[in-house]
């Protein structure tokens, strides 16, 4: 009997028993001192090594590929490759799929030519795509020789655009129909096939040029007469994409039409893919895992069972910069040292405005880095939202900055301490807005990534500018 939905172990639950299984199976491995009956012992010992690993096998065989990519994900690189071993060959191509880049090379390293080409060969077109950067070259050739002719011409089109367009999100398992029939020449034409591609929702119609008239919805083909015919009952205007556009775009387009399948046709107007909503949910995580990894100065997604090398490489650059930046905010330390021991009380409240203008420039680039990826900051308007975010930072300057500016007056009875420190957070949090509008724009302009490294920046612009803002005051002021 099958597992319903209700008893099905979720995937943590699945990620459990994969590890104690494993730590049954390193015990079970784990060399023993040796004394009478050793041939026994050995035997007994390998029935239960084997049981055990049946058991896993099992396991995994009820797993979805998903599911199994997570798993692999969550162990060390010798636990993952016992697991990969154990994996069901005709299964290695879909869970390659699924896994992240850093633990795919992991498992495609630890994989033969002959597997590689197995595993590649049970794939489709675009799904092979996807994987042909990671592979090696004369394993993409064994497939491609493998491929039918449409198939390859497929495989060419896919690997041909970029992997932040509509091109590389599309794949090519549709059905399209013709707009001279009716509704029951469909129908029967349905019926004929062993299975509806994934994420089916609507049908293409194209004319006698394969051009794109319209679309099908299936709930309107299955409650309408089946003696109209299909340019009567199809949609005529409808979301079209075009491979050479951004999957931004169309990743807002799904959003806001609720779209589980969309065409995409050339500069002809003529059906050449379509882009299916998990796709599109798949590109959006990447994104903002990428955006995630960007901000904290990861150079790239990073295999979290990696070597200390390689994960010391990924990391280095941006704790280099941060490292710069710091010396940077000590020298402004060091330029006000006569202030400082002429008035210690500034040593202490000086992280103050430091803090929290850090924390208000971060708040600032994750709303504009957002704005960007949503494509609502325009040239037009990129000056309105200057100002608004400086006015904002201003007034939670005067608001906070009097918060603290009191209790600095409380503790040290010295209301000017009060008051620089007042001028001192709403200068310092201006600062912090305007660099937070700025740095994510700049970036973009320079055609990088908005979120790169944006959190190491602007901490240390904060940080530098905030102790200079606040101890040249106090200099100025009370010393």
């Amino acid at each position: 009997m099958a597992e319903t939905e209700e008893t099905r172990p979720s995937v943590q639950e699945s990620l459990e028993q994969v590890v104690e299984l494993l730590r049954q199976h390193e015990l079970a491995a784990a060399p023993t001192a040796r004394g009478e009956g050793d041939s026994r012992r050995e035997l007994v010992e390998t029935l239960v090594h084997t049981l055990h690993l049946a058991e896993l096998q099992k396991l995994l065989d009820g797993l979805h590929p998903a599911d199994i990519a997570y798993i692999l994900e969550s162990l060390p690189v010798e636990h993952r490759l016992i697991v990969w071993d154990l994996v069901k060959t005709e299964r290695d191509g879909e869970i390659l799929l699924e896994v992240s880049d850093a633990v795919r090379e992991t498992l495609i390293a630890d994989m033969d030519k002959a597997e590689l080409v197995a595993a590649t060969g049970q794939l489709d077109a675009d799904e092979i795509a996807d994987l042909a950067p990671d592979l090696p070259r004369e394993v993409i050739q064994d497939v491609f020789q493998s491929l039918s002719l449409e198939e390859r011409e497929q495989l060419r089109a896919a690997m041909s655009y970029p992997e932040d367009t509509v091109g590389a999100l599309m794949d090519f398992d549709m059905i399209s129909i013709r707009d001279d029939v009716t509704l029951e020449v469909v129908l029967r034409y349905l019926r004929r096939l062993d299975e509806l591609p994934d994420h089916t929702d609507q049908l293409f119609v194209v004319d006698r040029q394969a051009q794109l008239t319209g679309l099908l919805p299936v709930n309107r083909l299955l409650v309408t007469d089946p003696e109209t015919a299909v340019a009567d009952a199809m949609v005529k205007e409808s979301v079209r994409l075009h491979p050479d556009e951004k999957a931004q775009d169309a990743a807002a387009a799904f959003e806001r039409y609720d779209l589980v399948s969309a065409p995409v046709v050339d500069d002809m107007d003529r059906l050449i893919g379509r882009v299916t909503v998990n796709a599109v949910v798949d590109y959006i995580r990447e994104e903002t895992d990428n955006e995630m990894l960007s901000a904290g100065g990861l150079l790239e997604e990073e295999d979290l069972f990696a070597s200390v090398w390689k994960s010391v490489k990924n990391r280095w650059a941006w704790l280099a910069v941060n490292l710069v930046t710091a010396f940077i905010a000590s020298r402004v330390i060091g330029l006000f040292e006569h202030s400082i021991a002429q008035l210690v009380a500034l040593a202490a409240l000086m992280p103050i405005v430091a803090g929290i203008s850090g924390n208000s420039g971060n708040q600032t680039i994750t709303m504009i880095v957002r704005a960007l990826a949503l494509g609502q900051i325009t040239a037009a308007n990129a000056r309105k939202l200057f100002a608004k975010e400086i006015s904002v930072s201003a007034l939670n300057g005067l608001l906070w900055g009097g918060v603290v500016g009191l209790f600095a007056f409380l503790i040290y009875h010295n209301w000017q301490l009060g008051v620089v420190m007042t001028g001192a957070m709403v200068l310092s949090l201006v600062l912090a807005a305007v660099m937070g509008v700025a740095i994510p724009l700049t970036m973009q302009k320079l055609g990088r990534d908005p979120a790169l490294g944006a959190s190491v920046m602007i901490t240390a612009i904060t940080d530098s500018g905030g102790f200079f803002i606040f101890l040249g005051l106090a200099t100025v002021f009370l010393v």
